[in-house]
């Protein structure tokens, strides 16, 4: 089984945050593969990983980071593949790694995620590769269709839900 998503984070500390993508890949049947890899104490690594990526089977990357958050803008620096930036919550609640995510210059985008976002960042690269994929198209449409039905049995539980004063 080749990986078709790589999902790449700053250091093990990030894995809490990162397995909602590896669980939600998972789920989706998508071969995925995960490493740690700094910007910042890895550079040569990162970039050889990035370049390469593309050649190795891989469709869609998963970059999470946090504080400077330069690892997913030195990816997509060094690869044509899409790259799907997750800001970890650490310094500043995360606002700092949303921002150095999202602020990539002209020619350099990193598709971003809300922070600690790393499911909806895997079932955006699935939403990418569903694309050209049929099967996986119909695997994310039982998916939503799921938290869909999770969110209408939600609203007629609170129908039971008594108050002297609600109307519904």
């Amino acid at each position: 089984m080749k990986p078709l998503v790589s999902i790449i984070m700053g250091s093990t500390s990030d894995l809490p945050i990162m397995e909602k993508a590896c669980k939600l890949l998972d789920e989706m049947q998508v071969p995925f593969e995960v490493n740690a890899l700094s910007a910042h104490r890895t550079p040569d690594a990162v970039e050889e990983f990035a370049r390469t990526a593309k050649d190795r089977g891989i469709k869609v990357i998963i970059a999470g980071a946090g504080m400077a958050a330069a690892l997913p803008g030195v990816i997509a620096a060094s690869t044509t593949l899409p790259v799907i930036g997750v800001p970890i919550k650490g310094m500043l609640d995360g606002l700092d790694a949303m921002l150095s995510i999202i602020q990539m210059p002209p020619g350099i985008p990193v598709a971003t995620v809300g922070i600690n976002g790393a499911q909806n960042a895997a079932i955006l690269a699935v939403e990418m590769m569903a694309l050209s994929d049929a099967t996986l198209a119909q695997r994310l449409a039982v998916y939503k269709g799921g938290l869909r039905a999770k969110i209408e049995k939600a609203n007629k539980d609170l129908a039971d839900v008594k108050y002297e004063f609600k109307t519904n």
